[in-house]
């Protein structure tokens, strides 16, 4: 039999980490991270990074594990790769993994197998689409390859001139490159819990925790990563380029912490909708914050 692995998602706010650490603690489990932010050493608050109080003992990785400061691009490759080694290092050695995070194309593709070719870069093209904004690159991308351009968000520049350089590059459409890639089928026998609430208690979480954060010195930690913000806003990291604007003068702390709000609330209906799409996920609803509760529901799943 396929070694079994627990998958706990959702979006963000619906307390995905208080979950799997309880969780891990019952069922002899080590957390894998699965946040495409997390993985950043300089960014802490503004990632909801846990603690170690909130890690209670229980193992995690894939946290910490690059820096801001860096050039190089922390692929999806990559992270297939060191989930991999980590959860074939926790089954070795008698325990379960549990991936807990809302990075869906993480999961999905960790979940798939999905064997990664590796492609030349070509910086001078990729410098030549910068220069264009989020929605006509989207629309460039749309025309050639329709499939991936119906994944990627039109404000995810990132991926979308990624993209189009494999476009470039190999003359085929990533989309069906990535297809490609799936064929081996998934290694491990996955157990994939996903976690939903209503929408307007979520968007109070959300809006609760931007408070929680900035009282919490979200603030400081921004105001210390200024010289590095163009390499933050790149990430993509929400919490950091609305206080930046702050600190440049382009508007009020007020604003900024509103901002703060509603790019994450935005950010959270596209998780939803990602892990909608997939009819093998067991949705428990979290509106009661009840640890033992939703700890049973998800025995029951297991």
């Amino acid at each position: 039999m396929k070694p079994k692995i627990i998958i706990i998602c959702g979006p963000t706010a619906s307390g995905k980490s208080e979950l799997a650490v309880e969780l891990a603690k019952i069922i002899n489990g080590e957390i894998i991270s699965a946040d495409s932010m997390q993985i950043y050493k300089e960014l802490n608050i503004g990632t909801a990074k846990p603690n170690k109080i909130e890690m209670a003992g229980v193992p995690h990785f894939l946290i910490d594990i690059k820096s801001v400061k860096s050039d190089s691009f922390f692929s999806v490759a990559e992270y297939i790769k060191l989930a991999g080694e980590c959860a074939g290092d926790i089954i070795n050695r008698g325990k379960v993994p549990v991936i807990c995070g809302g990075t869906g194309l993480y999961i999905d593709n960790f979940i798939n197998n999905t064997r990664f070719i590796e492609h030349d870069n070509d910086l001078e093209y990729r410098q030549y689409l910068e220069q264009f904004s989020g929605g006509e690159l989207h629309a460039r991308l749309a025309e050639i390859d329709a499939a991936s351009a119906a994944l990627i968000h039109a404000n995810n520049k990132k991926r979308i001139i990624r993209a189009l350089e494999i476009y470039k590059i190999t003359g085929r459409a990533k989309s069906e490159i990535d297809a490609e890639s799936r064929l081996e089928g998934p290694e491990y026998n996955f157990v994939k819990i996903g976690l939903s609430c209503s929408r307007e208690l979520l968007y109070e979480r959300i809006n609760r925790r931007a408070d929680i954060m900035l009282e919490a010195g979200l603030l400081d930690e921004a105001e210390g990563l200024r010289e590095y913000q163009a390499d933050i806003k790149r990430t993509g990291a929400i919490g950091y380029a609305e206080l930046f604007d702050y600190f440049d003068g382009l508007c009020t702390l007020g604003e900024a912490a509103d901002r703060i709000k509603q790019n994450t609330r935005r950010y959270a209906k596209r998780q939803i909708t990602w892990f909608k799409r997939d009819a093998g996920t067991r949705w428990i609803c979290m509106d009661e914050q009840n640890i033992n509760k939703n700890i049973e529901k998800c025995l029951k799943i297991i």
